[in-house]
């Protein structure tokens, strides 16, 4: 018994479901990480392609569970004036991080790894839940014409 003396023992419940916010926040914070992981593999000259499982039917048929690569395409690209440009992206919808402004721009390729990580801290703290808020209302606008 030392060993779970040493623990911290509480007495909670897990809530039935997290708050809209905090969904939508861990959503873009995953993307955040599968762009993490994209820049990290194209820096060190590798891929980066994550499966995902697909149900196929084949020709008699039958339903068969595949696993195939997952496209990811980048958030990033190079300007003309040969600088990074990145854009936050929630779901469809390039979010505005600034009136009129939606991109970010870098200097240099090498801080797009860094950049991604202080943006994903960012969502993760929820200093970005009013850009989230925006784009959700707008993707619900969508649905209702």
């Amino acid at each position: 018994m030392s060993t779970l003396d040493s623990l911290k023992l509480v007495a909670v419940t897990k809530p039935a479901k997290l708050p809209p916010i905090v969904q939508r926040r861990n959503k873009l914070s995953d993307k955040l990480w599968e762009q993490i992981q994209l820049a990290e593999a194209k820096s060190n000259g590798g891929t980066y392609a994550p499966l995902k499982s697909k149900r196929i039917k084949d020709i008699e048929g039958n339903i068969k569970l595949l696993d195939v690569p997952k496209r990811i395409k980048p958030w990033w690209f190079t300007a003309q004036n040969g600088k990074v440009c990145l854009i936050l992206r929630y779901g469809s919808k390039a979010l505005e991080i600034s009136q009129g402004k939606t991109a970010i721009e870098l200097d240099k390729a090498n801080e797009l790894i860094p950049t991604l990580q202080k943006i994903k801290a960012a969502v993760e703290a929820g200093e970005l839940d009013h850009l989230i808020d925006v784009a959700t209302e707008a993707v619900k606008l969508g649905f209702k014409h």
